[in-house]
């Protein structure tokens, strides 16, 4: 127990760093996924099909593989040439790779409601801005929280792909100290770490999807 307390400190700190890279990610992505969204059922076949060009691009790739090109041939990129700090490179990969799977799922949930439902605010006088912010979108909500909630559950463990760029997140402080000690007790508090916020993020959602089933009564 004292060797637990007494390797808290770093763990304690990576983790911050793994729930800094978390939250940054959910802030730009979910948006960013909604606006994809839309662009991707929208009518314009041009913007459609580079939307969805993207999106099969992200999804078909390893997140890893797009956040090492990011960080080290970007800067040989032709016009763009800029070189990412490890931080706001691992965030536009994270972001970029994130927003096209929220994307999909928001499309689908976009998707599964009703074409009268569409109708009927046309008759109303409603917009399409207004259709879907007060009547689609609110719908959509609710039936898109196992998916995100699966999403979201993903991303927290996918954090750990940052050690790659010698980032000091949880897993890789973990991984120093057993380097350092030959003990793997840091991997198991680690392990421990991670399913406390995965378990916190499940619990959430399975709030929210209980808040959301009153509506279907």
């Amino acid at each position: 127990m004292d060797y637990i307390l007494n390797i808290l400190g770093p763990l304690i700190a990576g983790t911050g760093v793994t729930l800094k890279m978390f939250l940054v990610t959910i802030v730009l992505a979910v948006p960013l996924g909604l606006a994809l969204a839309l662009a991707r059922i929208s009518r314009f076949g041009v913007l459609s099909g580079a939307v969805n060009g993207y999106i099969w691009l992200m999804r078909g790739t390893p997140l890893m593989l797009q956040m090492l090109f990011i960080y080290f041939a970007l800067p040989f990129v032709p016009v763009i040439g800029v070189r990412l700090p490890d931080f706001p490179a691992a965030v536009v990969a994270f972001v970029l790779n994130y927003a096209a799977y929220f994307a999909e799922i928001f499309r689908a949930g976009i998707q599964s409601i009703d074409r009268g439902q569409y109708e009927g605010a046309k008759v109303l006088g409603l917009t399409y801005a207004q259709t879907m912010r007060r009547i689609v979108l609110p719908q959509m909500v609710k039936r898109i929280l196992p998916p995100i909630s699966n999403e979201t559950i993903t991303l927290v463990k996918d954090t750990s792909l940052i050690y790659v760029l010698a980032m000091n997140d949880l897993l890789r402080a973990a991984r120093g100290i057993v380097q350092r000690d030959f003990t793997t007790t840091p991997f198991v508090v680690a392990a421990a770490f991670y399913l406390a916020m995965t378990l916190v993020l499940t619990w959430g959602f399975q709030y929210l999807e209980k808040r959301y089933a009153v509506y279907d009564e």
